[in-house]
């Protein structure tokens, strides 16, 4: 057995209601008052915000806002950001949204203790050290950010994702409570769901795999692929959305202690060029990443496909996995993930670009299988023909 580490910093308190108790739990983990919390408009407008200040207020917590998180998070909006904690001296910084915020959330962190950009962190390791803490709140089932050690933003110059990878990123205490992502908007519901499936994908599957992460992997592919579908149907679907909420935070579990893989080396590319949602760039590429993985460790392409449901033990292994190819690009089609192709913004002379930086990207190394800027560009190709 390969020696690898299991870290897991982040308290967890998960449970329908849990956000009411935010104030009681900020209690017993932090020493000051002072919280800055980081958001969005979308977050403030459905009131959430307004209802956490009061919640705060009423133990006596000192609060400053900061809303100008944007979709696939800019480095200059967390530089302004790391700039007003810094100056309101902040004792917490406080996530209250999905991925995008959790994420700017940590880079505001580091940006308040050590100052410059988020730039100057990027890559494995290199926070120097303890930053300010962080509470995350998710209003979203999919990235996980709430229980992970990464940070993933946008380079506005170059147009490109860089990530923050360092223990000290993780949050102190994750409040996940499945109630806050009733009702949200199906492509919310559908592009955040894909995610959290993808991260537990590669998790279970990329070189980096472990037993426990593995055991996590597939606990959260239980809870994610029988559900994904109905709550997207249905926004207020309660036992859907627990199983999607706890589905999201074991695969981040998964995932922060593998890794992902090339799924999300493409998804980060267009991501960065085009400003692709993050969830549905990931769902666009799965299936051709799987196909292209599964030569290099059938057994395990096919063992998801029997933990989801789609093969059982008499299924050969090639059929199971050719199963979960199909299986991947229908249920993007049934819960209107977009294509490739149907992206207006896209063009084919991007492609040689895209697989540069796909193949540039920390996490190719840990594919399942070796991989080229060639496979890539091949990759894109065949992703870009392929009609849904």
């Amino acid at each position: 057995m390969n020696i690898f580490d299991f870290h897991l910093p982040t308290k967890v308190q998960i449970g329908s209601g849990t956000f009411e108790k935010t104030g009681e739990y900020l209690h017993t983990t932090l020493k000051g008052r002072r919280v800055f919390i980081v958001t969005d408009s979308g977050i403030e407008a459905l009131g959430l915000v307004d209802k956490l200040i009061n919640i705060l207020k009423s133990h006596n917590f000192d609060i400053k806002v900061f809303n100008q998180v944007k979709p696939n998070p800019r480095d200059k909006d967390c530089v302004l950001g790391g700039k007003l904690a810094n100056e309101f001296q902040a004792d917490c910084i406080l996530a209250l949204g999905g991925g995008s915020v959790i994420d700017s959330a940590k880079a505001i962190s580091i940006l308040q203790t050590l100052g410059g950009t988020p730039q100057a962190y990027a890559g494995r390791g290199n926070v120097p050290q303890p930053i300010t803490p962080i509470v995350a709140i998710p209003t979203t089932a999919g990235t996980g950010a709430e229980v992970t050690r990464s940070s993933v933003i946008t380079d506005t110059t170059k147009k490109i994702k860089i990530t923050i990878k360092d223990v000290k990123t993780a949050p102190v205490l994750a409040i996940v409570d499945p109630g806050l992502t009733h009702g949200l908007p199906a492509t919310l519901t559908a592009s955040t769901g894909m995610d959290a499936l993808v991260h537990a994908i590669e998790a279970y599957t990329c070189k980096l795999s472990n037993p426990i992460a593995d055991a996590l992997a597939l606990q959260a592919m239980k809870h994610i692929y029988p559900h994904i579908r109905k709550a997207v149907l249905n926004g207020n679907d309660n036992n859907a959305r627990d199983h999607m909420m706890i589905g999201s935070t074991i695969a981040g579990m998964a995932f922060s202690h593998a890794d992902v893989a090339s799924v999300h080396c493409m998804a980060e590319a267009i991501g960065g060029l085009y400003d692709t949602p993050h969830g549905v760039a990931n769902s666009m590429f799965l299936p051709f990443v799987l196909e292209y993985n599964a030569v290099t460790n059938i057994s395990k392409h096919a063992t998801i496909a029997r933990t989801i449901g789609i093969a059982d033990n008499d299924t050969k292994d090639e059929e199971a996995t050719n199963r979960l190819v199909e299986e991947m690009k229908q249920l993007a089609i049934d819960i209107n993930i977009p294509s490739f192709s149907s992206l207006e913004q896209v063009h084919p002379s991007d492609f040689d670009y895209l697989a540069e930086k796909s193949f540039e990207n920390g996490s190719t190394p840990s594919n399942a299988r070796e991989i080229t800027k060639g496979d890539y560009l091949n990759l894109f190709k065949t992703a870009y023909t392929t009609k849904q």
